[in-house]
């Protein structure tokens, strides 16, 4: 049993706790410091400092942020817990649904803690408007050791470039060597596809891929005017027939299932970009906010696509409450 230094006597346990309490009391509610609940109780400082030591090791101290950023993180961990992730961030939602400023923000903050390294290091990202905002939000950087590739063609199939294409600026704020795929996303016969990854520059993509150890993705829904089908990347009739195939959604042009499964067959035999898959040793990053990405974010976390993610924070909610039969409702389309 301890003894009370300043009365000389030997204090009992739980009056040591209340005293304990009194003083936890002061410090976190009352903002006292130590030398005021040293004189409010009438002990020294050193004593005070122990009791409120003891308050935390007895866990009578129970804290609560006040803070959106709380329900944030508590929905950031309960994703990390659900899908073993290796990284996530929740935002707080800010302006209408799928607003993408928070999201951007946090996504260029990550890119800048990967930019910041001295050793030379390989980032692979995808294409699409969430990215393309992450880029812009990126702080201007002098870091030429690393590199940046592309792991998507950046053209439309008749020849128009994408406008959400985030390789180019992201190695402009940085001064990172940067490597595009200049393919189209999609073309129309296997054999085109053949002819365009027999070249040199596609080998070189391919060993970058090997060689990254972070990639940043885009996650598409697959429907009417999304963005695969708005850019020209496929046609009325390939997105008619992704959709009866099950699609749920897509990432760099490869379209998966509900439960994160690639397709077979179809569009994805003539993707001609690099396909993202569980087997990748990196972290593999899933940026994407809003009602219409919930089920194509679902499946990806499903399928283990993406190890890592960031959204905002309805989007965290709906994943969470969402299930693997409603992956495919109406209510997350």
């Amino acid at each position: 049993m301890p003894d009370d230094a300043e009365t000389g006597r030997r204090a009992h346990p739980q009056e040591r706790l209340e005293q304990a309490a009194r003083a936890a009391w002061l410090y976190y509610i009352g903002g006292r410091t130590q030398d005021e609940i040293a004189a409010a109780l009438n002990i020294s400082r050193q004593a005070a400092q122990r009791l409120v030591s003891l308050a935390l090791a007895e866990k009578l101290i129970k804290f609560r942020v006040d803070h959106p950023i709380a329900a944030c993180m508590a929905l950031g961990e309960a994703l990390t817990q659900r899908f073993g992730l290796r990284g996530c961030e929740v935002v707080p939602q800010d302006g209408p649904a799928g607003a993408l400023a928070g999201v951007a923000v946090a996504g260029a903050r990550l890119l800048e803690r990967w930019f910041s390294q001295k050793a030379p290091i390989v980032l692979g990202v995808s294409t699409g408007r969430t990215l393309r905002a992450v880029a812009a939000e990126l702080s201007p950087l002098a870091v030429p050791q690393h590199k940046v590739f592309s792991l998507c063609g950046i053209i439309a199939r008749d020849g128009r470039a994408i406008a959400a294409e985030p390789v180019m600026q992201l190695a402009e704020r940085t001064g990172a060597q940067c490597f595009p795929m200049p393919l189209p996303v999609v073309v129309a016969t296997l054999e085109e596809r053949r002819l365009l990854q027999s070249q040199q520059a596609y080998h070189t993509l391919t060993t970058l891929y090997a060689e990254s150890r972070f990639l940043m993705v885009g996650i598409g829904e697959v429907g009417w005017q999304a963005p695969i089908h708005a850019t020209g990347c496929i046609t009325d009739g390939e997105l008619t027939e992704l959709m009866q195939a099950g699609a749920a959604g897509e990432i760099a042009g490869f379209a998966f299932d509900a439960a994160g499964r690639m397709l077979t067959g179809g569009i994805n035999e003539r993707v001609t970009g690099l396909s993202v898959t569980s087997a990748h040793a990196g972290i593999t990053v899933g940026v994407a906010a809003g009602p219409a990405k919930v089920a194509a974010l679902q499946a990806a976390l499903e399928g283990r696509l993406i190890n890592a993610v960031i959204t905002d924070e309805p989007t965290a909610a709906s994943l969470l409450a969402g299930g693997r039969n409603d992956l495919t409702s109406g209510e997350n389309s």
